[in-house]
């Protein structure tokens, strides 16, 4: 029973030790849409990546959106090599999308596409953490 106990553990923290690695995992910058752009800290759901809006600025500087502690990016299953798909939703429009997602060490690549991914709106976030 002990060694039952004991490898539950173990594959637990593995598993939690491998999603603290995951390379999506942190604050990114995103690129700005419609004027405004947001902070994004990335963060393992699950075995996925969420990503929930921190801060939100546009030419005035920071501002408080009602947006703010939303996700944008949900359920981002990775692949183990920097690629991911899941959904984004976009605030502007209020209208989620088929979501993949690439990270390359500081540069995230997202983009949210309709028709089956025939139609996409790409963007290049940059890590701030």
């Amino acid at each position: 029973m002990k060694r039952v106990i004991l490898a539950a553990v173990l594959g637990v923290m593995a598993a939690g030790a491998a999603m603290a690695e995951d390379p999506a995992v942190g604050v990114w910058k995103t690129q700005p849409d419609d004027g405004s752009y947001a902070h994004v800290k990335m963060t393992p759901c699950g075995a996925e990546i969420c990503g929930t809006m921190m801060r939100t600025f546009n030419d005035d500087g920071e501002y408080t959106s009602p947006n703010l502690g939303k996700q944008l990016v949900i359920g981002m299953v990775p692949d183990g090599k920097g690629n991911y798909a899941g959904k984004v939703w976009r605030p502007s429009n209020d209208k989620i999308y088929i979501g993949k997602m690439t990270v390359t060490g500081d540069n995230l690549k997202l983009s949210g596409c309709i028709a089956g991914g025939l139609l996409c709106s790409k963007q290049n976030w940059s890590r701030l953490k």
